[in-house]
């Protein structure tokens, strides 16, 4: 099961999270190998989408997902809740949710 983490975006503004995935045993994933994937939607039936970059730090033994959303793209996301996922895919191509939540976009005035 996935863990759930919800996050706060301030439109129009660069975005930045880093997240730390941990095994059944507490302890952090070795993500090497792993690509990934993330997406926010309105809701879980959206076919509109915005895509995280998900990038991982040069030590992948942490556990650290990193995820990214540009100026320009939290420009294009109205005010209100939605939803999100990070798919990690390892090098025999299984695929693994391992982070979910609620995205909360705050309006800006600027």
């Amino acid at each position: 099961m996935a863990a759930v983490k919800n996050l706060y975006i301030d439109q129009g503004s660069d975005f930045n999270a880093q997240i730390t995935i941990y095994d059944d045993n507490n302890a952090p994933w070795d993500l090497d190998g792993y690509t990934g994937e993330a997406k926010i939607r309105k809701s879980y039936y959206s076919t509109n989408s915005v895509d995280f970059t998900v990038s991982f730090p040069v030590v992948r033994t942490t556990g650290t997902v990193i995820l990214d959303l540009t100026s320009s793209q939290t420009s294009t996301l109205e005010q209100g809740r939605y939803l999100y996922d990070v798919v990690l895919t390892n090098s025999s191509g299984k695929k693994t949710r391992v982070i979910e939540g609620i995205v909360t976009i705050n309006p800006g005035v600027t």
